[in-house]
């Protein structure tokens, strides 16, 4: 797991407004106009939000005229839920590999 990158993830994703972004581009791709619509902010508050989720790879955007259109990115999607998986992983697959852990347990 490359802990820097979750990491990075986390960061941008601690924030209620980004999190409310995730949520709203888990429907699929929305243009910044649509996203706006859901907000009592201003297109540059919601620029500064989409610079920081782009950044660590949350998600990507596309120009079309005057509007950026955002979406998902899914090898975030992908790459979060493997890492949360492998975080939360059971005894049998934890990172201090299985004879440790079956030690402590003993002991324990």
């Amino acid at each position: 797991m490359d802990y820097e990158k979750y990491v990075g993830m986390l960061k941008a994703m601690a924030d209620e407004k980004r999190l409310k972004i995730i949520d709203l581009l888990s429907c699929g791709t929305m243009c910044a106009c649509d996203i706006l619509k859901h907000f009592e902010f201003t297109q540059p508050t919601l620029s500064h939000h989409m610079k920081v989720l782009q950044t660590a790879g949350v998600v990507s955007s596309r120009k079309e005229g005057k509007w950026h259109y955002y979406t998902l990115s899914p090898d975030y999607i992908r790459e979060f839920k493997a890492d949360t998986d492998k975080l939360l992983a059971s005894q049998e697959t934890c990172i201090c590999h299985q004879e440790s852990c079956q030690i402590a347990n003993k002991e324990g």
